[in-house]
């Protein structure tokens, strides 16, 4: 192995399908992570530690001691300072490989957002716990030829699907629509941590592939597993749908904002309001909510509890509303404590 490679990488350089030229490319190589829960946190740690060069990660929420059983670039320091996961992750990553460019965006990922923080990559993964992101990276995705990778998990439920455009199936080929009525969520279904680790092992994998250039050896289907019955299916990816609205028709409906909500659940028991034109000085609104409940904050987030309501706001005046899903409720109490 030549002395310009780090010698942690030495291992890896010397399984075929990689070999030096392979680790120069994944340390060149710049991939966003879209999301860093579970799937997310796993899929980071993995791809920062094979020598990915740049990891754009980007993540909405902040940690909290339930996170700890699954996600696992988090400890209990982070979840006591409600840390944004993006920034708590970026500081782990940093401590076990310094050499990874590691870029913390605490954001939500929307139409009006999503050019600036996908810009430059070359590979989009999914760490997501939504379709309404998931339609958005992939109708970004597919407009931009960017290949990306969908990945999901739930109870000890496992799936993933690389989408290569123009070449593969996207998203919308395999769901036209998105799931409706009643869907199993960490929340309400519990989660392995061992389906997290699984499914995000392969798609690391399959993303290694696709930095190395190793796309004949790529999986071209969505596959599932259940660790728990010992299920496994395959549906064929293999080609695009002529009639998909977005491969077929480049009609981009959540690209242009369309059925996105202002105001969106976040899943347990809580409401995201979006306030992405409104920067909060946390420090001085720390001062302004101490007469009114419980309150702290750090440079990243502020906790404010309002029994039996708890607000974490953001500086960009986002703010997650916990202990409703009434979002006349979360807006009320936003607008009371923080503004119109």
């Amino acid at each position: 192995m030549k002395p310009d490679i780090d010698e942690r990488y030495s291992r890896q350089v010397l399984f075929p399908g990689i070999g030096e030229a392979g680790q120069k490319a994944l340390l060149s190589a710049q991939v966003a992570i879209v999301g860093c829960g579970a799937t997310g946190s796993a899929l980071a740690s993995l791809l920062a530690r094979a020598g990915v060069g740049s990891l754009r990660i980007i993540d909405r929420d902040y940690v909290e001691p339930s996170n700890l059983q699954r996600q696992i670039l988090f400890d209990e320091a982070d979840a006591a300072e409600s840390l944004p996961k993006a920034i708590a992750a970026c500081r782990k990553i940093a401590s076990f490989n310094s050499q990874v460019v590691a870029e913390p965006h605490v954001s939500d990922l929307r139409p009006e957002s999503v050019e600036q923080l996908l810009a430059g990559v070359q590979l989009i993964l999914d760490g997501t716990d939504n379709f309404e992101t998931r339609y958005l990276i992939n109708d970004f995705a597919v407009k931009n030829s960017l290949p990306w990778i969908y990945v999901a998990a739930v109870g000890s439920y496992a799936t993933t699907m690389n989408v290569i455009p123009g070449e593969t199936a996207c998203l919308s080929c395999i769901f036209p629509e998105g799931p409706r009525g009643s869907v199993e969520t960490c929340e309400t279904s519990g989660i392995l941590n061992s389906a997290v680790n699984l499914v995000a092992s392969i798609a690391a994998t399959e993303a290694i592939k696709l930095m190395v250039a190793a796309k004949s050896t790529l999986r071209r289907t969505l596959l599932s597993y259940d660790l728990w019955s010992n299920e496994r299916a395959e549906v064929s990816a293999n080609k695009p749908r002529s009639a998909c609205r977005v491969c077929g028709k480049r009609e981009f409906i959540h690209l242009a904002g369309e059925r996105r909500p202002h105001i969106t659940l976040c899943g347990r028991n809580s409401v995201q309001i979006h306030e992405h034109d409104r920067p909060v000085d946390l420090s001085t609104m720390s001062e302004r909510l101490r007469p009114h409940g419980a309150v702290r904050h750090n440079d990243f987030v502020l906790k404010f509890w309002k029994e039996p309501y708890e607000m974490t706001l953001f500086p960009d005046g986002r703010a997650i509303i916990k202990g409703t899903t009434d979002m006349s409720v979360a807006r009320s109490l936003y607008a009371r404590y923080v503004g119109s």
